[in-house]
C-alpha cells in the first residue's frame, strides 16, 4: 500500500491571539513523528502531509494526540484526501468564481448532520446571505464576510460539539488552495 496525500484541518488554532502553534514547529513535529512531504498553508492550521495511516479517523486522533504531547494544546483535527476536497469545491452550489474568498466559505464536519435542523432555518431571514448543505460540508454565501455573519453564528449552533460533531471553517480561497496542494 503506498501513500497518500492529506490535508488535516486544526480547528481554533492561531485565532484570535490563544491557542498559538507556529507552523514551523508543527511541521518539525509531523515530520519527526514520520510523516512525509510535510507542509503548511497559511497560519490558521493547514496542513497537508503524505501517509500511509488510514483511515482518515485514525489519523486525525494520531495527529490530534501529537498536538497534546507537543504543544500541550487539545486539538479537533479533520483529515480529508484529495478526491474528496476536490468534490466538496466540485459541487458548491453557489458562483464560486464570480466572489471573492472572503464571501464563500466551508464548513467542514467530522460527521454528517442532522438536514432538519438546517431545513427548518428560515433562510430568507438571513438573505443575502445563503447556505446549502453537502457531503460532511456547509457551503455559507456570505456577502460582508464571515466575521459579520449572523447565518455563521446561528448554523454553527446547529451543530453543537456535545454531540461529537467536529467541525472547521475555512475560506474559498483556502478550500481551493488544499485541493491544490493534496493533488496527486
Amino acid at each position: 500500500m503506498g501513500t497518500t496525500t492529506y490535508a488535516a484541518l486544526l480547528r481554533g488554532v492561531n485565532v484570535g491571539g490563544g491557542r498559538k502553534v507556529l507552523m514551523a514547529d508543527l511541521r518539525a513535529l509531523l515530520t519527526e513523528r514520520g510523516y512525509g512531504r510535510v507542509r503548511t498553508h497559511l497560519q490558521s492550521g493547514n496542513v497537508v502531509l503524505d501517509t500511509d495511516t488510514t483511515p482518515h479517523e485514525a489519523l486525525a486522533e494520531q495527529l490530534s494526540a501529537a498536538l497534546a504531547e507537543h504543544f500541550g494544546l487539545h486539538v479537533d483535527v479533520l483529515v480529508r484526501d484529495h478526491a474528496y476536497l476536490a468534490a466538496v469545491a466540485d459541487a458548491c452550489p453557489f458562483p464560486a468564481d464570480t466572489l471573492e474568498g472572503k464571501q464563500l466559505h466551508v464548513t467542514y464536519y467530522s460527521h454528517p448532520v442532522d438536514a432538519a435542523r438546517f431545513a427548518a432555518l428560515d433562510a430568507a431571514a438571513y438573505h443575502p446571505e445563503e447556505f446549502a448543505l453537502g457531503d460532511r460540508a456547509l457551503y455559507l454565501h456570505t456577502p460582508e464576510g464571515l466575521g459579520r455573519s449572523r447565518l455563521a453564528e446561528t448554523t454553527a449552533r446547529l451543530t453543537p460539539a456535545r454531540e461529537g460533531i467536529v467541525a472547521t471553517t475555512r475560506n474559498w480561497n483556502t478550500v481551493r488552495r488544499l485541493v491544490e496542494l493534496t493533488a496527486p
